[in-house]
């Protein structure tokens, strides 16, 4: 019984925590409601104010879009109208200046008839003139022909046969002024000629004169004493040997005493040479060794110097841009001599000298100084290639793109090639003047006798030659003519003659003047 009570009890207690638990799950059931509908309530709120503020910035928008586009459409019909009044001025302007030209138009198309007017008047007036000459004309040849047929008449002679012996008296009268009147002219053109020459010549070398350099192609090592050349030679010769291998140099040992001749064709090997060698005799250890460092130090040295020459030539000439190789080849032209005249200071001097004489004419100075600096280019390396300086200057022009006037100042300047510009003629006068100056070149006593002596014997030569004789160092030669078999003209003709001859066997630097003397005396005794 107690058992049932408490099973009763329990039960009820289940129902009654079940009752509560349903009422608490419908009480939060209704609040949760109540949150949700109150939510929900502000949400719509909330979005129907959002969609009031939407569509008053919306209208307001709209308002501002509106106001753009008329305060837009003002500005443009500001511009329309604008441009409308600028066309309007335009078209104003330009009918105006229409009216002014068809204005000129008329006038000048009035103009125009009356000098066509004139011009027919003019017309007609040679007409008629043209007509009275013809007239007059065909009765001169009528009084001609009747006074033709009265001289053939008078003479007997036909028109053919008269004609021909008065050329022949004519031609016999004239021969001798003809011949006079030639030379005078020439005599006159030459003279002129002559006169500008030498003053063009006289402005060149007032502007660029230059000291005389007159130096050596041979190479001498002066030493301290004696005993330097045992140490030279070396044991058993290694020294030398090995210097000469080494340089490509010849050394020449004899009996002048404290000195040492090199030898070689190349003259920047020379060079190398003779520094590698008085520093060697400088320093007192002359070992192959040290030969060896010494030519390689002095190789490099002497290569940064030919180039700093050449950029120093071409910087002084002022002839612009050039190619690097043709650089080290003008400063190569320093170890080159000519006659005993340096190279480089010889190609100076002539672009120099071409400069100023195409300054004097109105050429162009620039070209003419670079074709004067590189005339004798060949001469750089005519050890190394085949070929004369000129060939070998052509070939280098060429394959560095010079310029033609360049190429054919270098062909033409010894007359090897038939000058083609002015710029050839220059450098050839330029180059002459600077190798014919007193104390350019040196030359042998034996070969300066052998040239005033061919001069002689070749004007000698000639029919009539009492006597010929050589001054002023070859420049001039004087002949003394028998006077009864040259007369004056023929004095002319022989001293062209001979000109010509003297060109074509004899080689000379600059100019040789061929002066004939003929001379009459007569002699008479009184007694």
């Amino acid at each position: 019984m107690q058992t049932l009570t408490i099973s009763g009890n329990v039960l009820v207690d289940v129902l009654i925590y079940i009752f509560a638990s349903i009422l608490l799950l419908v009480f939060g059931v209704l609040i949760g409601y109540y949150f949700v509908n109150q939510r929900y309530i502000k949400a719509g709120k909330s979005a129907a104010k959002i969609i009031q503020d939407a569509e008053n910035a919306a209208e307001e928008h709209r308002k501002a879009a509106l106001l753009d586009c008329k305060q837009e459409i003002y500005r443009l019909r500001q511009d329309a109208e604008k441009e409308i009044k600028e066309r309007k001025k335009s078209a104003l302007e330009l009918e105006s200046k229409l009216s002014q030209r068809e204005i000129r138009l008329d006038k000048r198309s009035a103009n125009l008839d009356r000098r066509e007017e004139s011009i027919n008047e003019k017309e007609r007036i040679l007409d008629d003139r043209k007509l009275e000459i013809e007239q007059q004309y065909s009765k001169v040849e009528e009084i001609i022909k009747e006074q033709e047929k009265k001289l053939y008449e008078i003479s007997s002679y036909t028109y053919e046969e008269a004609r021909e012996i008065i050329l022949n008296r004519v031609e016999e009268s004239m021969a001798m002024e003809i011949t006079s009147y030639i030379k005078e002219q020439e005599e006159l053109a030459r003279s002129e000629a002559r006169r500008k020459a030498q003053s063009l010549l006289a402005n060149a070398i007032q502007q660029y004169a230059n000291e005389i350099i007159n130096e050596k192609t041979v190479s001498v090592v002066t030493l301290p004493n004696d005993e330097m050349k045992g140490r030279i030679i070396g044991r058993e010769g290694r020294n030398i040997r090995a210097f000469e291998a080494t340089t490509g140099v010849d050394v020449i040992i004899d009996d002048t005493p404290e000195a040492v001749v090199l030898s070689c064709f190349d003259p920047v090997r020379r060079e190398i040479a003779r520094r590698t060698l008085e520093a060697l005799v400088a320093d007192g250890r002359i070992q192959p060794p040290r030969i060896e460092e010494l030519v390689a130090k002095f190789t490099k040295e002497l290569d940064n110097e030919i180039r700093e020459t050449g950029e120093k030539a071409v910087f002084e000439t002022g002839i612009g841009k050039t190619h690097p190789e043709l650089v080290k080849l003008i400063g190569r032209l320093k170890y080159r001599t000519s006659y005993g005249q340096n190279a480089l200071t010889h190609s100076l001097e002539v672009s120099f000298l071409a400069g100023k004489l195409a300054a004097e004419l109105g050429l162009n100075e620039t070209i003419a100084r670079r074709a004067g600096l590189l005339h004798d280019i060949g001469k750089a390396v005519d050890h190394e290639m085949e070929g004369s300086h000129v060939d070998i200057g052509i070939e280098l022009a060429t394959r560095y793109r010079e310029r033609p006037e360049i190429i054919d100042a270098i062909s033409a300047h010894h007359g090897d090639h038939e000058a083609k510009t002015l710029y050839a003629h220059l450098v050839a006068a330029a180059d002459t003047l600077s190798a014919a100056r007193p104390g350019a070149r040196s030359e042998s006593l034996e070969n300066y006798l052998k040239r005033l002596t061919k001069l002689e014997e070749i004007c000698n030569e000639f029919e009539g030659v009492e006597k010929s004789y050589a001054l002023q160092a070859g420049r001039e030669i004087r002949v003394l003519v028998k006077p009864e078999v040259i007369d004056d003209l023929a004095a002319y003709k022989l001293a062209r003659d001979m000109r010509i001859k003297i060109e074509n066997n004899i080689n000379y630097p600059g100019t040789i003047k061929v002066m004939v003397i003929r001379e009459t005396r007569v002699q008479e005794i009184a007694k």
